[in-house]
Parts: structure tokens; sequence; C-alpha cells
């Protein structure tokens, strides 16, 4: 047999710290990785090598990375090349995209995001003969999740269930990301080469539902002028999921039961049995087990559905994944816009740390779009235009001049409570990450974001004292 061969990714940057430490993430994925120290040793290793992604730095000498990118494509039209920014390069990645790049990372960057980046190029790439191919991209994860423990745990849980064929219950509140976890799970399990299909059970009249479950007959009912497969069929083979699956009527609960039970199912006006090859996902924004408590959600199909649970926490209490999503939001729509926006500024930071946001990711999501739509250089917290703001709780520890102030906030202009907690919030959100990152200064700047320089400072000024794992 022929040996298989891992995929290769090349990794041109004159500093060779940076592109060790690249090197280091992405062996331990199990992909071989090149080292270039500049655009010619590239090249030559392109026509050498044969890498399957190429990871390239925005600024060399003798050869950027735009020139590097022209020429590369000229020896491979289908390597799929990532740019390596900072964020004065943006106005350069957005034009390297537009040349042909397959997406670019601005530094300082997170390492989860990198091998998310990378897996998504080769996922994309023309496989060649004797390469195998990568597990499943889940690129989906990348619109919710942040360096939190709490999203690491759901990311966990996906990677432990995924490859399974367990039901899944998936919690969370409106806006909290439940159909992007059901899509990685789906696209990391066995049943990824067939259909996702999603059917969102309260938006869809009782009435209807059951047909675009079942599907039905020609002449099953008025209006039926022509047979129509309903959504259990054209999931076989892959995932079915049921979204907000507590408002579903208790009748559809029960024949739902049975086709879970059975594994088969009849159109409605219909007397075929159709076999159904499905896996379920099922969400809903309400606790379902107080649902079966009170009578309007049966206790079999709620069992039948939780062989395995996952809890996505509200964006309120995963803070620390605020400023790695807006940046996220911010770098994905420059490059929709055509527009180079590099950040935003300390009152619009604070301001979305404070923020409850009760419509979750989609709302930030929607906040940041917006803002970079009106914005210039720096999304300002005008222009973010949050409403209300609501300040996190203090931790017993923080010092009692903070707790004086959170007494006297009846009355007081957003902009001055703002000001006033910014310091309580930011020393939260640095020991937070801090604790994430294992103790690691140096992850966790990258991880928010600043100067290595800048959070030592901080967290010599706020007293934080978290020891570095070994």
């Amino acid at each position: 047999m022929a040996e298989v061969l891992p995929s290769s990714v090349l990794i041109a940057d004159d500093e060779e710290e940076i592109a060790q430490a690249l090197g280091r993430v992405l062996s331990r994925k199990g992909l071989t990785t090149l080292l270039a120290k500049g655009g010619r040793e590239a090249l030559d290793l392109i026509r050498a090598a044969q890498p399957d992604v190429m990871l390239v730095d925005f600024r060399m000498p003798e050869m950027d990375g735009m020139e590097l990118l022209r020429k590369s494509r000229e020896l491979d039209p289908e390597l799929p090349v990532i740019l390596i920014t900072a964020f004065a390069d943006v106005r350069g990645a957005v034009e390297a995209i537009r040349a042909g790049a397959h997406d670019y990372l601005s530094k300082p960057f997170d390492h989860r995001e990198v091998i998310r980046v990378v897996l998504s190029a080769l996922h994309s790439r023309r496989v060649k003969p004797g390469l195998k191919r990568l597990p499943v991209d889940t690129d989906p994860l990348r619109e919710i999740f942040g360096p939190s423990e709490a999203i690491g745990k759901v990311i966990a849980a996906i990677e432990q269930v995924a490859k399974l064929n367990f039901s899944v219950l998936i919690a969370g509140e409106t806006g909290s990301g439940k159909e992007v976890v059901a899509q990685a799970i789906h696209r990391a399990s066995s049943r990824s080469a067939g259909p996702f299909v999603a059917i969102d059970c309260g938006a869809i009249p009782e009435a209807l539902l059951e047909s675009e479950l079942f599907g039905h007959e020609r002449g099953a009912f008025t209006g039926a002028d022509q047979q129509k497969a309903g959504k259990l069929e054209a999931a076989r083979g892959g995932t079915l999921f049921l979204d907000e699956i507590s408002n579903m009527a208790l009748a559809s609960q029960t024949k739902l039961l049975r086709v879970l039970q059975e594994r088969t199912m009849q159109r409605l006006g219909g007397t075929k049995s159709i076999e159904v090859d499905i896996r379920v996902l099922a969400a809903g924004n309400r606790d379902i087990e107080d649902l079966c408590g009170n009578g309007t959600f049966r206790g079999d199909l709620y069992f039948r559905l939780n062989d395995f649970a996952i809890r996505i926490p509200p964006l309120r209490q995963r803070k620390a994944d605020i400023p790695f999503l807006a940046k996220r939001f911010m770098d994905v729509t420059n490059l929709e816009l055509g527009k180079f926006v590099k950040g935003f500024s300390t009152a619009a930071g604070g301001a979305m740390l404070a923020y409850d946001w009760p419509g979750n990711v989609r709302q930030l999501r929607s906040v940041v779009r917006r803002a970079v739509l009106t914005g210039e250089e720096i999304v300002t917290e005008e222009q973010l235009a949050l409403k209300k703001a609501i300040a996190a709780p203090l931790p017993d520890h923080e010092p009692a001049a903070c707790s004086h102030v959170s007494s006297e906030w009846e009355g007081l202009p957003l902009r001055e409570i703002l000001r006033r907690n910014l310091a309580v919030l930011e020393r939260q959100v640095i020991a937070h990450v801090l604790r994430s990152a294992g103790g690691n200064k140096a992850q966790a700047a990258r991880l928010l974001q600043v100067d290595y320089k800048t959070l030592h400072t901080k967290v010599k000024e706020y007293g934080i004292q978290i020891e570095e794992r070994s």
C-alpha cells in the first residue's frame, strides 16, 4: 500500500521566531510544516515540495506578500495563500483577497484561529493524489468561538459527540449560535457528506409543520396539487436540525417520536412506509425539562432527543469573547465592504464589555457590521449605538471604592457609568483571559490583541496574580 503523506503547510516569514511558533501549532495538528525566511526561498519550496497551503507574512524584505502571492500563483494556481498582517496592513490584505488570497490573519492572532483558517484552506484545496484528507472543517464555529473557558467547553463537547450517532439537544438563548453548533457537529460527523436540513419549528404554523416534516401526497389536503417530500426525507443519510422544538405541538411531537423509534414514516395522505436514516439535533431557547413538568412537552420525546446535551452560555456570561468576536466581525465586514476600519476606540471597547447583549452573538455581529459601515478608521462608542449598558457584577475581591461607585449609578449618564467602571471591567477581562491562557502573558496578549508590554503593565497595575502553568 502506498504511504499516505500528511498535508503540508509552507510558512514564509522573515521573523524566524514567529515562523517556528506557527510551525509548532500546526505540527500538533498532524501537519507537515516547511519554513522559508523569504519570498525566493518560499518559491523554491513550492517548486520542490508542492505544499498544500502557504502562510505568508505581508511585510518581508526583498519580496513582500503581494509579490509572493502573484509569483506563487504562476507556479501553482490552486495553492491557497493566507496573509499574515498587522493592523496597518489590513488595506493590503483586502487587496490580496481580491487578487486571489484565501484569507488573512491579523497580528496578534489566536492559535485556534490559525488552525481553523488553515483547515478551511486545506478543505477548499483540490486534494492531490496520495495526500490524506483532513477532518471536515468546522469553520462555522468561527462565528461564535473565542478564548473564554465557557466556549472552550462547548467546543470540547462538540468534538466529543460529533463522531457518535447520538441525538443532541442544544440549549441556548436566541442568537447564541445554536444552529452554528449544529452545523459544526454535522460537518465533523461521519454523515458530513450527507445533507444538513434545518427546520424552525417556531416559525411554521402548527397546521403546516407536519406537512413540512413528513411531506404529503397529491390530494392529501386542499391545495396539495402535487407530491412533496418533507424534511425527514430530505435529510436521509445526513442530519435533521429541529430548531425551537419546544414550540412543537403535542400531536406533532407524538408523530415525530414514532418516526425516531421506528425509523420509518409515511407522507401525509400516503400509505407507503419510507425508511428514515437520519441523525437528529434539536435546539430550544426554553428549558424543555420544565415544559415536560407542566405537560406541554412529551417526556419520552425529550429523553429520545437528549442522548447528549450542549448548553451555549449567553454572551454576557463570556465577556472575554467579546473583543475577539468583535474583531472577527470587523475583519469580515471590512472584506465585504472593501473598507479599512482598524479597530475600536477605548470607550467603544468599554461599552461593548459593559453591555448585556440580549441578542447575544447575533446582535454583536449586527452592531459591528453597522458600525463598520458608518465608521472610518476607528469605531467610536457613538457609532455602536448601544441603547442600554449594564455593568458586570463586581466580584467580592474588588476594591471597596468600586463597590461604593456602584451604589451611585442611579441617575448618572451612561458615559459616566462606563468611565467609573471601565477599570473594573478591564481587570475582570484581563484576569479571566490570563487564567484561560494558563497564566501565559504572551498568549493572553495575543487573545486580547494588545501589546505584551501593555498587558504586563496592566497586570502589575491591577495586582493580578495568576501563576503560569508549566
